[in-house]
């Protein structure tokens, strides 16, 4: 064997050590954490004698039932479905009246305070009227979504427009770009960082209001399970599964956002 392939095969072991303790570093403390707090939780359910509030143990057969049954993939699709289809609508109306908004002052004096007017009311308040208006079907839940997503994904990317440097502007000016040349080359890339922290805002407000709205204007979904499962003999396993299904999923969507952000930045 040469010395220069024994060099390359020193390094390439190295670097895969590396990785791999990096993986263990990120991976490791978590799972520790998790099992700690499955632990106490078993203790303290067993400590009290409640027959109320299930154990893990229980928790994990419930969803185990869920799955088999197929219910529990039926109604994280139905929620999954639900929810990017809101909030959809939102990215395609809210970033371009955001950047037009930020790019025209007029306009922007004009839509704006009705913007803050509306923006504070919860979406959770528009419930009843979109039960009135929608029924008990998804359009009421993915008009709640949409109203979630919609307010902040305006502000972030009105917001990104006015606060990019003058500088960059006149400096696509001088090159002779017009209008839509600067919104594409210069405008975008400047602002699109600040509108991925906005869109993930927005996406975890989506998911939240999409749990509270499932309890009420619709018959499937992860929402719906928890309440379903209240009020059909008190299952409280299933509550319980529920909400570690919803606490799971919406971590998962919050890395991938996250990886997207990072991804951009780079």
């Amino acid at each position: 064997m040469k010395i220069s392939d024994h060099h390359k095969d020193t390094k390439d072991t190295k670097s895969s050590l590396r990785v791999l303790c990096a993986f263990v570093v990120k991976i490791v403390p978590p799972i520790i954490t998790a099992a700690i707090i499955l632990v106490l939780w078993s203790i303290a359910v067993k400590a009290s004698g409640t027959k109320i509030f299930p154990t893990p143990t229980a928790v994990a057969k419930a969803i185990t039932t869920l799955a088999e049954k197929s219910l529990l993939w039926h109604y994280i699709a139905d929620s999954l479905t639900r929810v990017f289809t809101g909030y959809a609508v939102a990215l395609v109306i809210g970033i371009p009246l955001g950047f037009l908004l930020g790019w025209y002052a007029p306009l922007a004096r004009a839509i704006n305070p009705l913007i803050q007017m509306l923006r504070p009311i919860s979406p959770l308040a528009w419930m009843p009227l979109a039960v009135i208006w929608f029924g008990v079907s998804n359009a009421a839940p993915i008009f709640l979504i949409f109203l979630a997503s919609l307010f902040p994904i305006i502000v972030a990317a009105m917001n990104g427009v006015r606060n990019v440097p003058p500088m960059y502007l006149q400096a696509g000016r001088n090159f002779g770009l017009t209008t839509p040349q600067l919104m594409r080359r210069v405008m975008i890339p400047a602002v699109l960082p600040r509108i991925i922290v906005g869109l993930r805002l927005a996406f975890g407000i989506a998911w939240v209001v999409l749990v509270a709205a499932e309890m009420i204007a619709v018959d499937s979904g992860l929402g719906y399970l928890i309440i379903d499962a209240r009020n059909a003999g008190k299952r409280y396993d299933l509550v319980v599964a529920g909400m570690l299904m919803i606490g799971l999923i919406g971590l998962l969507l919050d890395t991938g956002i996250r990886k997207i952000e990072q991804w951009i930045s780079e």
